[in-house]
Formats: structure tokens, C-alpha cells, sequence
């Protein structure tokens, strides 16, 4: 069973960062498409970023330039550096791993809250 764990959500002040990480399990990640949604309340949920397994990487217009996804293989981890945080960034932010086929895995989410 694929298990993803979110962690690096948290509250920070418009202009600031996190880094968000998601650490997965049981499966084969270097041949995962990894991606992070998020979710603000009111609205659906929308792709932020995704990586390749072999590190093309691909933005939402409203994030480029502002964050970076990176993959660590030998860690079976997925991180979400964002930077020049935004109120209208505060969201769920999940973390999405999708092996050839037609399955995909999602974790649990982390609250990210961007607030003076």
C-alpha cells in the first residue's frame, strides 16, 4: 500500500516561505509523477505543480516564478518550496503520487495559512 505524508504546512506572513515535503512509502517513487493541489475553502481543488520521474517539472500560472517542486529519490520525497507567499495562497496543500496506470495516490493534506 502507497502511503504519502505531508508535513511543513503552518502560518506565515504574506511575503514569507515554507517548504512543504512529502515523504512517500511501499511504493516504486522513482517511476512517480509527483505532484501538490491545493484546495481554498469555497473553491475546487486546483494542480499546483507536478515532476516528472525524470524532472521535468510543470507550474499553475498563478505560482510561477514564486514556488519550486524538486524530488529527492533517494529519500522517496517530494518537496514544494514556496516563496513571495500570498494570502491568496492559504490553502490545503496535498501531495498527489501517480504511478504508470491509471491509480493514483493522495495524502492527507497540510494546512498552509497566509496572514498578517
Amino acid at each position: 500500500q502507497v502511503q504519502l505524508v505531508e508535513s511543513g504546512g503552518g502560518l506565515v506572513q504574506p511575503g514569507g516561505s515554507l517548504r512543504l515535503s512529502c515523504a512517500v512509502s511501499g511504493g516504486i517513487f522513482v517511476i512517480y509523477v509527483m505532484g501538490w493541489y491545493r484546495q481554498a475553502p469555497g473553491k475546487q481543488r486546483e494542480l499546483v505543480a507536478h515532476i516528472t520521474s525524470g524532472g521535468y517539472t510543470n507550474y499553475a500560472d498563478s505560482v510561477k516564478g514564486r514556488f519550486a517542486i524538486s524530488r529527492d529519490n533517494a529519500k522517496n520525497t517530494v518537496y514544494l518550496q514556496m516563496n513571495s507567499l500570498k494570502p491568496e495562497d492559504t490553502a490545503v496543500y496535498y501531495c498527489v503520487a501517480s504511478p504508470p496506470g491509471p491509480t493514483v495516490y493522495w495524502g492527507q493534506g497540510t494546512q498552509v495559512t497566509v496572514s498578517s
